[in-house]
């Protein structure tokens, strides 16, 4: 069989593995301005699926959970890339990492790749105010240092005053010093300013909802928040939550025997932190102390919490200023986050723990009942109150999901135009969508043929990528600059199986050439759900993988 040429990246998987079932996609009709719905997108930042609505017994996340109880919430929703700049170029243009050309942080793709719209610059020319809060766009180069303004907002996006101090000295250790920590539990009032980011942004977002109860154009907010993003820079009481006690290990704190070393990231950003420095771990694989371990979980899942008292703080006040019943909230999270999990401290892979993200949409009067007079479905729960009976998310679904489907299932929720597909070559198309269009799953079927509920689950499929420097692990294997890149690692998620290819790729050209193969990986879900077991040389594995090549 002869070598296949070099081909564009996950459009060459697309080839491969045959067409994936499209959804039927009609155009919701346009509405009045006076019967248009808000919307309110919440962003959290590394947050994996460590929330109670998802399953997990220990967390504690009242308020998030309480909108997953009046939402549709993704089971199986994942990023396209794991890092934060990528993902949310990815995510809020509805383009691939492979077409906005974005890996790192270090360009704007309307400059690098295309004049792509964005899902708020789109509402905004449909009419709607459109204002962002926190972190919602990477700041920095990838959005032209302005938050992509004035293309994506109508007034300039508002940033805490205290994220400068995010990562500077401001952790009092047991030496009584200030250091810049991993782990960084504070006494608020101490801290710069005496407030935190998202505290502030919480602040910002609520004004705001209140300025726009009254006026005559529907609004688009965006508030992105950073926790439980590094540093673990939160306050000192939430982690009372959580006892060292009851912290458990990672259930497979080994790196895989058969882990190629090209899939492997050293969490160097980990490593730069004074507390990390001072246990002197070896490089590039660790470990980390386990009673250092328990401390990381620790500080991760009180930092969840956190972030739910902010998110329910948001959510009452949307309450209080009625306008739950017109308003769809979307909550997000741009990339999961290792937990120690394969021996990984970090996002930077392909696995589901980096990839797997929360994922739910309220919508009223479809996934929950219209709230009548005085009735409050978003009360504001303290995680630190018993919790009697957790509460059930409303409405699931299995189907795997990629975050690319955002764009046009908010804009077709919202009644607005759903953006086309995007042809196979989208470089010099401004609005069109690679995701597909997740509208299907908020009608109710009248019968077993109703067309919105036939695909078939084994059909669908959710595209991941990661760059790489090199073979082995590097210090800059996590966040490699794009011309630094040598390596990139496809990989395709079904029902089944995770398959993932690294081939060769050329940063100058956008080019995989999946002819050059460095590795592979393949683990299947029923058997090995954690993916600790890679396959891919097994004559089982090989044969599958053959099966996917030219």
């Amino acid at each position: 069989m002869p070598s296949p040429q070099p081909a564009r990246g996950l459009l060459w998987l697309g080839v491969v593995l045959g067409p994936v079932c499209a959804a039927l996609e009609s155009a919701a009709p346009s509405i009045s301005a006076t019967d248009a719905l808000n919307v309110l997108l919440i962003v959290v930042d590394d947050l994996r699926p460590s929330l109670g609505c998802y399953g997990d017994k220990l967390v504690r996340s009242p308020n998030i959970d309480q909108l997953a109880s009046h939402s549709l919430l993704f089971q199986n929703a994942f990023a396209q890339q794991a890092v934060c700049a990528p993902s949310r170029v990815s995510f809020l243009t509805g383009r691939r990492p492979d077409t906005t050309r974005l890996y790192d942080f270090n360009s704007y793709w309307r400059v690098h790749a295309g004049n792509f719209s964005t899902i708020p610059q789109y509402f905004k020319e449909n009419g709607y105010v459109t204002m962002s809060v926190g972190k919602v766009f990477h700041p920095g180069i990838s959005s032209n240092h302005s938050d992509d303004s004035p293309y994506s907002w109508s007034f300039p996006p508002y940033h805490p005053s205290t994220e400068k101090y995010e990562n500077t000295k401001t952790c009092r250790g047991p030496d009584g010093e200030l250091h810049a920590n991993l782990l960084c539990p504070v006494d608020v009032v101490d801290v710069p300013e005496g407030t935190l980011p998202d505290i502030q942004s919480t602040e910002q977002a609520i004004q705001l909802l209140g300025k726009m109860r009254t006026s005559a154009s529907p609004f688009f907010l965006a508030v992105g928040y950073h926790k439980p993003h590094i540093p673990f820079r939160y306050p000192k009481e939430f982690q009372k939550l959580y006892p060292l006690e009851n912290i458990t290990l990672a259930p497979d704190p080994q790196v895989p025997d058969g882990l190629p070393p090209v899939a492997y990231n050293p969490w160097m950003d980990i490593r730069q932190r004074e507390d990390v420095q001072a246990l002197n771990i070896s490089v590039p694989y660790g470990p980390i102390p386990v009673d250092f371990q328990r401390k990381i979980r620790q500080s991760y899942f009180a930092s969840v919490s956190y972030l739910d008292t902010q998110v329910g703080h948001l959510l009452n006040a949307l309450d209080d200023l009625q306008l739950a019943n017109n308003t769809i909230i979307a909550f997000i999270s741009d990339h999961g986050w290792a937990l120690g999990e394969h021996g990984e401290w970090a996002k930077y892979s392909n696995f589901d723990v980096a990839t797997r993200v929360p994922l739910m949409f309220y919508v009223p009067g479809k996934t929950a009942s219209l709230p009548e007079a005085g009735e409050k479905l978003f009360p504001y729960c303290s995680p630190f109150d018993s919790v009697s009976e957790l509460m059930e998310p409303g409405r699931q679904s299995e189907d795997l999901v990629e975050l690319v489907s955002l764009f046009p299932t908010l804009a077709g929720l919202a009644g607005l135009q759903v953006p086309p597909r995007c042809p196979v070559a989208s470089f010099h198309v401004e609005l069109c969508r690679e995701g597909q269009n997740l509208l299907k799953h908020f009608r109710l079927p009248d019968s077993e043929e109703d067309p919105y509920f036939l695909d078939n689950p084994r059909e669908l499929i959710a595209y991941s990528q990661y760059p790489r420097p090199a073979d082995s692990p590097q210090w800059n294997s996590d966040k490699p600059s794009l011309k630094d890149i040598k390596i990139m690692g496809y990989s395709i998620r079904t029902i089944d199986y995770r398959y993932t290819v690294w081939v060769g790729f050329d940063p100058h050209e956008y080019l995989a050439n999946f002819s050059d193969i460095h590795a592979g990986e393949l683990y299947f879900v029923d058997s090995d759900p954690l993916q600790d077991h890679n396959v891919y040389n097994d004559s089982q594995g090989g044969r599958l993988s053959q099966s996917l090549m030219p």
